[in-house]
């Protein structure tokens, strides 16, 4: 493979346009970096997608019109109709057979099952993301799990969060949120008044300037137990009438995948 397929950043990121690559190389004859130009043109529209259900067009109309104004983008034409729903489909069942939970996530989304409700929140459009749950097979391992692009308003809103409470009859104070987003899990945890913010961060890198600051910070969702057994053992030794903590984490979908 060439060098510039490189600047499709990460590994998962890489294997989720293989497919797609080969197919627009050998139907359009294009070179190795016309094709990387080509697909990051579809990951910045991706990055800043705006999605109106109301407008009358699904998510699957919108990213194939993605790649369609990608071709043309960088060629000048797309002289096969079919062909950005074809790129579309093919990076989407790319995507979707990535989306596993290693045996490991699931041995611990069970045990800490047996001790805390667990909730995971996700932000994102509702077919996409109950898409992305289904084959990932989330439900057994949560009490509940919350689509925000299904409500008004999504994370870091405080709103969401409430009806996350809600539903699992718990107080703010009572949970903890864990997530891979500063911006949008860890501050939307501290914007409802969670009892701790946990951030995965598995890049290793350091926060930007200005970032919000998380309570604890793991590189890998495994590490969670140690955050919470610490956080019983602090409520512990505090008076009877603070409540410690009951057992409630939410999670967020990402920070599972990327464990």
């Amino acid at each position: 493979m060439k060098k510039g397929f490189w600047r499709l950043t990460s590994c998962g990121e890489f294997l989720n346009f293989i497919q797609t690559s080969e197919f627009l190389k050998t139907t359009l004859g294009l070179d190795d970096s016309t094709v990387c130009t080509i697909c990051d043109k579809f990951k910045q529209k991706l990055f800043h997608e705006s999605f109106d259900c109301s407008a009358g067009q699904t998510i699957d109309d919108v990213r194939a019109h993605h790649w369609e104004e990608s071709i043309k983008e960088t060629v000048g034409n797309c002289s096969t109709p079919s062909l950005p729903a074809q790129c579309y489909n093919m990076w989407k069942s790319s995507r979707l057979e990535l989306l596993t939970l290693s045996p490991q996530v699931c041995n611990l989304l069970k045990q800490l099952r047996s001790r805390y409700k667990l909730l995971l929140l996700t932000n994102g459009v509702a077919q996409t993301q109950r898409e992305k749950v289904a084959t990932a097979g989330c439900e057994e391992f949560f009490d509940a799990i919350v689509i925000a692009g299904e409500h008004k308003e999504q994370k870091p809103f405080p709103s969401i969060f409430r009806l996350c409470f809600s539903m699992l009859e718990v107080e703010a104070q009572d949970c903890v949120m864990v997530g891979d987003s500063l911006d949008t899990d860890i501050q939307g945890g501290l914007n409802a008044g969670v009892r701790a913010t946990v951030w995965i961060n598995s890049a290793g890198g350091a926060a930007s300037d200005g970032s919000v600051k998380p309570d604890y910070t793991i590189t890998t969702v495994l590490e969670l137990p140690d955050i919470l057994d610490a956080l019983l053992s602090v409520a512990a030794g505090k008076l009877v009438t603070d409540g410690g903590i009951s057992g409630h984490s939410y999670s967020d979908a990402d920070a599972l995948e990327a464990a």
